[in-house]
């Protein structure tokens, strides 16, 4: 088994592969940080309105930490994972 991404993972654009990521990435948080999103939505003073773009735009913050390489990696591999079931 070959280690290298597959081909048309390879095709992806830099843009593709960062919106994948950003919707693999907030998926996998809200999975996590279930019980404190719960939280922090049913706070006083939380306005659906405005906290809920807050709140999306913080968590989205965290894929600045991660390369285009590890990107693409993580997209590769839930790619394979998916194909493979």
């Amino acid at each position: 088994m070959s280690s290298s991404p597959e081909p048309q993972q390879q095709q992806k654009s830099q843009k593709q592969i960062d919106a994948e990521f950003t919707s693999y990435y907030l998926q996998r948080a809200t999975q996590e940080f279930g019980e404190a999103l719960d939280a922090v939505r049913s706070a006083d003073d939380f306005k659906p309105d405005s906290s809920i773009a807050v709140l999306i735009s913080a968590l989205q913050q965290g894929t600045v930490m991660f390369s285009e390489e590890d990107k693409r990696a993580v997209i590769c591999s839930e790619g394979a994972a998916r194909s493979s079931k």
